[in-house]
């Protein structure tokens, strides 16, 4: 049971103290705190008025015991406080929250996602960090920087990026966006597993639109569907798609069955499974292949895996992102129509993800995906 609110200590110190003596006393006597507790407890590490080793007992803790809904509810309430917000001058925003310890498995094509969703009429942003345990991934920053965008964008000017038409889409960092959040980087280093911010962060949100907000996240493990779009109503997305993707990201695996699940004006989550030829597509890898690296089906999930040479990496990828946007045929192109088309079926701008592929072919293929992105140069 949660402890109740009105019983909170005043003093930080004390608060933080009453808090670890309930949720770090091992399996079995470890108890759950109340969402305004780790509210407040996130608070406290957010401002950086507790001790170091005490703000990374408090993430670590909640993670072992298991977070329940309210913990994970009060932490993102504290991150969302904590949170620069801005509206783009379009009434809906879709928002790509691929994982922010990126990819180190594959080559990662959704950073190229934003600027094709716009060329298809959908205002979108995506948004994560430079670097991040425990994968150390190749991320959206290090590709986009890469290929040219500028990374550093506030979510005010991101948000003017995204109500360009001729532009329509931005990518926003963390340390811009939630200072406070990044300013945890190395803590969440040091503490090594993943913490319940894992969880939170990608449903930060910094660039909403007008009258309506979508965000579009993946997942690997069964629980998170749940979890995510129970998240996401909480922090006010009017709808979700949360993709069984490739590393957890936001596009499904080129020669397997997909699954989604979805939410639309609040409601209740439902489950729906296709297979990537429904779509037209027809691959021989799971996903667009790091060059040089072994098959990445030949890797079960959450083996160990080599380190990367990230930059070379991002390079690589963006390097294949504008050869699709140019049109060029390959598995980082039939990844975009894959990823591109899923969310232009969920907000219904298509009744098919056949007919929505299509649409997505056909912005790559006339080039307009690759000015969309030009222009955000």
């Amino acid at each position: 049971m949660s402890g109740p609110a009105a019983a909170m200590p005043s003093d930080p110190l004390a608060l933080m103290s009453s808090i670890l003596k309930r949720i770090a006393t091992g399996p079995e006597l470890s108890k759950d705190i109340s969402r305004e507790e780790a509210r407040e407890g996130m608070r406290l590490v957010l401002d950086g008025r507790v001790d170091p080793v005490q703000a990374g007992v408090f993430l670590i803790a909640l993670r072992m015991k298991r977070e329940t809904d309210d913990e994970n509810r009060g932490v993102l309430e504290a991150i969302r406080e904590a949170t620069r917000f801005a509206t783009a001058p379009v009434d809906e925003v879709l928002d790509i929250a691929d994982p922010y310890d990126g990819f180190n498995r594959t080559l990662p094509a959704s950073p190229f996602l934003p600027p094709v969703l716009a060329a298809c009429g959908v205002a979108a942003v995506s948004h994560g960090v430079e670097s991040m345990g425990p994968k150390y991934g190749v991320t959206h920053r290090q590709v986009l920087r890469a290929a040219g965008v500028p990374v550093d964008l506030d979510p005010a000017a991101a948000a003017v990026r995204v109500g360009e038409p001729d532009v329509g889409w931005a990518y926003v960092d963390q340390e811009a966006s939630c200072p406070k959040l990044h300013g945890l980087t190395r803590l969440r280093t040091l503490i090594v597993k993943r913490p319940s911010i894992t969880t939170v962060e990608v449903l930060s949100g910094p660039v909403r639109g007008r009258r309506k907000s979508h965000l579009v996240t993946g997942y690997v493990h069964k629980p998170y569907p749940r979890i995510y779009a129970m998240l996401a109503r909480h922090a006010g997305f009017d709808s979700a798609l949360i993709v069984r993707g490739v590393e957890g990201g936001v596009i499904p695996s080129l020669t397997h069955m997909g699954k989604v699940f979805q939410y639309h004006d609040g409601g209740e989550e439902s489950a729906t499974e296709f297979r990537p030829t429904e779509l037209g597509i027809v691959q021989a890898v799971r996903a667009p292949r790091i060059p040089g690296a072994a098959d990445v089906e030949a890797k079960e999930e959450g083996a160990p895996v080599a380190p990367l040479d990230t930059a070379a990496v991002a390079r690589s990828a963006a390097e294949a992102g504008l050869a699709a946007l140019a049109g060029e045929p390959g598995a980082t192109r039939d990844s975009l129509v894959y990823g591109a088309a899923l969310c232009l079926w969920h907000l219904g701008r298509y009744p098919s993800l056949l007919g929505a592929a299509d649409a997505v072919r056909a912005v790559l293929d006339h080039a307009k995906a690759l000015e969309h992105f030009r222009r955000a140069r």
